[in-house]
C-alpha cells in the first residue's frame, strides 16, 4: 500500500500582511516627513531670496543717492523742508532739513507703504513694470526703492559737508523690506563721474 505523504501547512494568521501594512506604515511616514521638509526649507530659501532682493534694491538706491550728491553742486544745493515725495529717474533730487521722523524711520515701512518723503529711484535693472502691489509674484518687487538724504553738517576737517542717506527697498511683498543707513561725507571740488567708482 502506498500512502500519500501531505504536509499540511502552518496557519500563518495574516502575519506577512500585518508586517507589511506596519512597514508600509513607515515608509509612509518617512516620506511625508521629508515631504514637509523639504517645503519648509523652501519656504525658508524663498524668503532669503526675497530678503537679499529687498536689500540689493535699498543698497542700489542708497548707491545712486550717493552718487548724486557726488554730482556737480548737488551737496551744495539748499537743504529744504521734505513734505513730498520725488522721483530720481525723472532728474528729482532733495537735501532734506527735516530728519527722518522716529515714526517713520522706526516704524514698520510695511505698514505705512512708503516713507511719506524722500525720493524714489527705480535702478535701471529694475524693470517698473515688474512694481506691482496688486499681484506679486517671484520676479515683482512690491515698490520702488526710496532714499533720503540729510545733512548734517561740515566735516570735522572743514573741507566738506557731511550726509546721512537711507534707504528703503522692497521684494515681493510688502513683509520683505529693508532699510540701510550710510553717513556720506562729499569734499569741495569733487565730482564723481561714475556712479560704479562713487
Amino acid at each position: 500500500m502506498i500512502r500519500a505523504a501531505f504536509r499540511v501547512a502552518p496557519r500563518q494568521h495574516g502575519m506577512v500582511l500585518v508586517t507589511s501594512l506596519l512597514l508600509l506604515l513607515v515608509l509612509t511616514i518617512l516620506a511625508v516627513t521629508m515631504f514637509r521638509s523639504f517645503s519648509i526649507e523652501g519656504k525658508i530659501a524663498g524668503n532669503v531670496r526675497e530678503k537679499e532682493r529687498a536689500l540689493h534694491a535699498a543698497e542700489s538706491a542708497q548707491q545712486y543717492a550717493e552718487w548724486w550728491l557726488s554730482q556737480g553742486n548737488n551737496a551744495q544745493a539748499p537743504t529744504v523742508v521734505c513734505s513730498t515725495l520725488l522721483d530720481a529717474n525723472a532728474g528729482d533730487g532733495q537735501i532734506c532739513a527735516n530728519p527722518l521722523g522716529p515714526t517713520v524711520s522706526t516704524g514698520n515701512p510695511a505698514t505705512s507703504g512708503v516713507w511719506p518723503f524722500g525720493v524714489t529711484y527705480d535702478p535701471p535693472s529694475m524693470d517698473p513694470t515688474l512694481i506691482t502691489k496688486s499681484s506679486p509674484s517671484r520676479n515683482s518687487y512690491y515698490q520702488a526703492p526710496q532714499f533720503y538724504i540729510t545733512d548734517i553738517g561740515a566735516s570735522f576737517d572743514g573741507n566738506g559737508e557731511v550726509f546721512k542717506i537711507d534707504a528703503m527697498g522692497y521684494g515681493a511683498t510688502s513683509n520683505t523690506v529693508a532699510v540701510v543707513e550710510s553717513t556720506f561725507v562729499v569734499n569741495t571740488g569733487v565730482t564723481c563721474t561714475s556712479i560704479d567708482h562713487c
